[in-house]
């Protein structure tokens, strides 16, 4: 409010209809959870039914943010078939899966399961020989010469 200006009576919330009394406002209110018993029935069977499954922003054709854009050209430079399912096509499923991996942002991997990481999490491993060992225990059929340049060692 501008110093030496006086709000017109009828621009006050005293005047407006939808204005409660205060003994009908409550001090505690319930937090929506996202995640019912179905739902998470339904992402356990998703990331169960695939060995590699990627919860991003658009599919991995065509990428809707570079941090998913950066996992879909992990994942397709070690060869790994991998399913993704495009989280900004359904709200509920962005929130529910939040709470579901307890991770706060996309992209979301899944591998054999179980939540992996996030992009930043798959960038540092793309560089280790942990993704190495991850993706030959599922028995991923991957290029070899590109998981050893990865690794950094000379084929």
């Amino acid at each position: 409010m501008i110093r030496g200006t006086r709000i017109p009576p009828s621009l006050t919330t005293k005047h407006f209809s939808l204005q409660l009394p205060k003994r009908h406002i409550k001090s505690s209110f319930r937090c929506f959870s996202a995640l019912n018993p179905a739902l998470k029935t339904t992402l356990d069977k998703v990331v169960t039914s695939n060995k590699v499954v990627l919860f991003m922003k658009g599919n991995k054709d065509f990428p809707q943010c570079g941090f998913s854009n950066t996992v879909v050209q992990i994942l397709k430079s070690l060869d790994v078939p991998f399913e993704t399912l495009d989280i900004l096509e359904n709200e509920l499923l962005r929130q529910a899966l939040k709470e579901y991996s307890n991770w706060p942002t996309f992209p979301q991997l899944y591998i054999d399961g179980e939540f992996f990481g996030g992009c930043d999490i798959t960038v540092v491993y793309a560089d280790d020989t942990v993704i190495f060992e991850v993706f030959s225990t599922l028995t991923v059929n991957f290029k070899t010469s590109i998981v050893m340049g990865l690794m950094g060692i000379q084929v």
